[in-house]
């Protein structure tokens, strides 16, 4: 991918950034910090004593780009790397070897890689989670493993549960893949990458791209997953494992008492976060490729587009590009989590999110039809890749570049 490109496809969290101005996805895997779990010194950020928050780094890792823990583990955390591996970090230290390793099968050219893991709800009877990738044909997939213990999985335990053609571009390939309500997996696809969607997956019934989709990964017998009867195109036209259409680029999306929040990256305008309950989230449309942020869009061929009028759900809040927002006029949301830790008084209930340029946390209070007091956390962070809990809705926060945060309050 070169330098005008990822300038002009506005690249999902950021990983187009690193890849223009170092060249390539090898330098870009090189620029990480090797790990370092001894090193868990605190740090205070420009403005943290202001807020009352601080960041204290509990390790540096290979581009990690997720951080999660399993239910009903307390004394683990689980931090993603791009290039395929998973480390298991328990007490605040990395353990010997990698949790999983899948490298082999991850490509990680543009913006693809190892991009998140989600634990079974029931993992502690079962013993199983589910990771999404970039596979080594460029296709967006998900696969189920089995875990022999908290600090293990076994790599050869592997079951595709679902792959997603992908073709062309390596960018806009989405990331998240969590449980939410219903116990259902839930996952989100980019639209397939370049720029204004030029097959116009995100608004296709017919297309698994630029979507959130709900499916049942304990499908009995040999089916690897089912649907849900209520998914929204079931016994329609349209593919039934779409939820919700209309995305770009929704890297990171989070839940939070069953409501959706999505960081959906825009082109060259408007960065975007949506926000849905489970009711108005089966059907949503978000706009895309037809709107950027809650503006109207007009490209070349696709002029006489119509507004979305399935369930249009436009965002509860936007930024632009231009000016002091972004710094050189470049932005990309990374989506962030509604904070719930007891710890953190001045944040809860306060959806935590970041730009993967700016690196200035920042938060609001979710509400529709617009976020409510949007403001600056004070705290900085170079290059965030995803927010995410780990025990006791502990909060963290990756960093490209290598560091893993926790915050905490001074």
């Amino acid at each position: 991918m070169g330098s005008a490109l990822a300038k002009r496809t506005r690249a999902g969290a950021g990983f187009a950034a690193l890849v223009a101005a170092l060249g390539g996805g090898v330098a870009l895997a090189a620029a990480a910090t090797s790990p370092d779990p001894a090193d868990r010194s605190s740090t205070r950020a420009a403005g943290g004593a202001r807020s009352g928050i601080v960041k204290h780094r509990i390790g540096s890792f290979n581009s990690p780009v997720y951080v999660t823990h399993a239910p009903g583990v307390s004394k683990f955390l689980y931090v993603v790397e791009r290039g395929g591996r998973i480390a298991a970090v328990k007490n605040g230290r990395r353990t010997k070897g990698s949790f999983l390793d899948i490298h082999g099968r991850v490509s990680t050219g543009g913006e693809r890689g190892l991009l998140s893991l989600a634990f079974d709800p029931h993992y502690q009877r079962n013993g199983l989670l589910y990771v999404y990738y970039t596979n080594r044909d460029g296709n967006i997939e998900v696969d189920r493993f089995h875990a022999k213990s908290n600090s293990k999985a076994r790599s050869a335990s592997r079951r595709r549960v679902i792959a997603i053609p992908h073709p062309g571009a390596s960018n806009h390939n989405g990331g998240t893949l969590t449980f939410g309500p219903g116990d259902d997996l839930y996952l989100a696809t980019g639209d397939g990458g370049f720029g204004g969607d030029p097959s116009e997956n995100a608004q296709s019934r017919g297309s698994l791209l630029g979507k959130v989709l709900r499916i049942d990964p304990h499908a009995p017998g040999k089916k690897a997953y089912s649907v849900p009867k209520s998914n929204p195109f079931v016994g329609r036209s349209g593919r039934n494992e779409i939820l919700a259409l209309g995305l770009r680029n929704p890297y990171r999306f989070s839940f939070d008492k069953g409501r959706i929040l999505i960081g959906d990256v825009g082109q060259s305008a408007w960065e975007e976060v949506d926000y849905a309950s489970p009711k108005r989230l089966r059907g949503a449309n978000f706009g895309w490729d037809h709107f950027e942020g809650d503006h109207r869009l007009h490209y070349p061929g696709d002029n006489e587009a119509p507004r979305p009028k399935h369930k249009y759900r436009p965002p509860i809040l936007e930024y632009s590009h231009s000016g002091s927002n972004c710094g050189g006029g470049s932005c990309a949301v990374t989506g962030g989590v509604v904070v719930r830790d007891r710890k953190l008084p001045g944040l809860r209930g306060r959806y935590l999110y970041a730009d993967f340029y700016r690196g200035q946390l920042r938060s609001f209070a979710p509400h529709r039809p617009h976020a409510r007091h949007d403001r600056a956390v004070g705290i900085h962070i170079d290059h965030p890749s995803s927010f995410g809990t780990g025990p006791h809705q502990r909060v963290y926060v990756t960093s490209l570049d290598g560091p893993v945060y926790r915050l905490l309050r001074k």
